[in-house]
């Protein structure tokens, strides 16, 4: 249970930061969503450079870990956990899988969104 508090606080504490980002930087006139794209930027750098420390310096236990990785970075996007995801397919050589994932994940994840529209506008 302590496991899920920690995560608890850090997705609070990400969703929060996320969606100060999204107050300070609107939508670009052409319509690009900055804020979106500036929030998935920061969290992928912030997720390797977290899960880097803690490896080179033997930094983080398994809650502190669980706050800011799982927790913060997640609830700030979880494009950062998709991006470390696929990093750790590429560094172990299993591009297959990152081929597969990748375009999987996008491909199908924006079909969803459609469908969930269409399913919305039957309602």
């Amino acid at each position: 249970m302590k496991q899920v508090i920690f995560v608890f606080i850090g997705g609070g504490i990400g969703s929060i930061l996320r969606y100060g980002f999204g107050k300070i930087f609107q939508m670009l006139p052409n319509g690009f969503p900055v804020s979106t794209f500036l929030v998935n930027i920061i969290g992928c750098l912030l997720i390797g450079f977290l899960m880097g420390f803690s490896v080179k310096f033997d930094a983080f236990n398994e809650n502190q870990s669980l706050l800011l990785v799982t927790g913060l970075c997640g609830g700030f996007t979880t494009f950062s956990a998709f991006a470390a995801e696929n990093q750790m397919f590429l560094k172990s050589g299993e591009y297959l899988h990152f081929g597969i994932y990748s375009l999987a994940s996008i491909l199908i994840g924006i079909s969803v969104v459609v469908l969930g529209l269409y399913i919305a506008k039957q309602i």
